[in-house]
């Protein structure tokens, strides 16, 4: 076919119904920025912290971002805005659980492990149901890598709530096996918990370690970076082995966190990222930002 013949052809299926949702036409990276939103945030950010996110990424070349809360139709999540996404951005805490694992592990999970979308958890999102989800996804990989389901019998079992862990409580996930016979393995995974024992909301400030400073995440920020007031977390963090952790995240009294840390799931990305809480204006400091601006890049891009 002649080149002017594909270019009549490229126009008239633009026309088509969803033909501009599945061709990318430019360079673009979309950014869908979901917040939950919730009155506290306003201490911090007046216009909510999601809008804060959103109205930084507007401003970087190369970005389009839509911001959506759980109080939109559909939740804010509606087929449309996850088609053309490239980049989901995830805040949640005190309601995580309207969002349900069906939705999450269908239209989230799904994408990313297709390579469609990418998932970027912050702070309390942590026990975010698509963060959740995701680590059920990669345990389930793991899992089925060691233990090939020809010889094994596998059963996954979710934690029991949305509870802390206690120091010194079983690492999860974790995996109890069982030889029933000479080629037969019964397996009992535990999910990951996705949670750490301690939390200290009192604003006292952290400092970023930059552990991988060659990856595209940390350009720009040097060895290390302070956050002004935040929330402390203190590991363990009971989720399964990253790979990568580009951040190290430690406060006065002695507690540290891996603060940023990436996992492939099939084809796509998820990257969980610490500082934060929504009383706290760590997403109006510009070290944050640009961890989320290079975030983005990468995910959206990672050859580049």
């Amino acid at each position: 076919m002649k080149p002017a013949q594909l270019t009549l052809l490229f126009v008239g299926l633009m026309g088509l119904p969803g033909f501009a949702n599945e061709v990318r036409l430019t360079d673009e990276i979309h950014v869908l920025v979901w917040n939950e939103r919730q009155p506290q945030q306003q201490q911090a950010y007046p216009q909510f912290l999601g809008e804060a996110i959103s109205k930084h990424l507007r401003q970087q070349a190369g970005l389009k971002v839509r911001a959506r809360h759980l109080d939109d139709p559909e939740q804010g999540l509606t087929q449309e805005d996850l088609n053309w996404a490239d980049v989901l951005i995830w805040w949640g805490h005190v309601r995580q659980g309207e969002i349900k694992p069906d939705f999450a592990k269908t239209e989230i999970i799904s994408r990313v492990k297709r390579g469609e979308l990418h998932l970027i958890a912050l702070h309390s999102a942590h026990w975010s149901t698509p963060f959740v989800e995701a680590m059920n996804e990669r345990t389930r990989i793991d899992t089925l890598k060691k233990y090939p389901e020809d010889r094994a019998e596998i059963q996954f079992v979710d934690p029991p709530g949305r509870f802390p862990p206690a120091h010194g409580s079983l690492l999860t996930p974790n995996a109890y096996v069982l030889k029933t016979s000479p080629n037969r393995l019964r397996i009992r995974v535990d999910l990951p918990n996705c949670c750490f024992p301690d939390y200290r909301p009192d604003g006292a400030p952290s400092k970023i370690e930059v552990l991988l400073p060659t990856h595209p995440i940390a350009k720009g920020l040097g060895e290390s970076f302070p956050v002004q007031h935040t929330e402390m977390y203190n590991e363990p963090f009971h989720v399964p082995e990253p790979d990568a952790v580009i951040f190290k995240e430690t406060w006065t009294k002695g507690e540290w966190f891996r603060a940023g840390m990436l996992w492939n799931i099939g084809e796509g990305q998820v990257f969980y990222f610490r500082p934060g809480h929504e009383t706290f204006p760590v997403y109006l400091q510009q070290e944050p930002l640009r961890v989320l601006e290079n975030a983005v890049r990468f995910l959206a891009k990672p050859e580049e």
